[in-house]
């Protein structure tokens, strides 16, 4: 949910016992759970306030995201090679999609 930008940055997290009740775990896995994403600098965590979604990590968030565009993006040009579609056609169509106005 972090890297999907479902948690946006200083959202809070369950606490640990409320998480591992809701899912049927055990308290210890969702501390090693915990630390893993704290360890990864995707939340921080306070005592007494709670486990927060860091701002820090947003760099490699949005270098993920990144990824996952490139991907379909690739995928497009390989259709759009294979069916002779010219690349100024899928320049225009990615702006008209960027722009919102597809």
């Amino acid at each position: 949910m972090i890297l999907t930008g479902q948690l946006a940055p200083g959202a809070p997290l369950p606490s640990m016992r409320a998480l591992a009740r809701s899912i049927h775990v055990s308290v210890i896995t969702v501390q090693r759970a915990y630390e893993d994403l704290q360890r990864d600098g995707f939340i921080d965590t306070t005592v007494g306030r709670g486990s927060f979604v860091s701002a820090q990590n947003m760099d490699f968030i949005q270098e993920e995201q990144q990824r996952r565009v490139e991907a379909h993006l690739q995928d497009a040009a390989d259709i759009a090679r294979a069916y002779g579609i010219p690349l100024a056609k899928m320049q225009e169509l990615l702006g008209l999609f960027y722009e919102g106005e597809a």
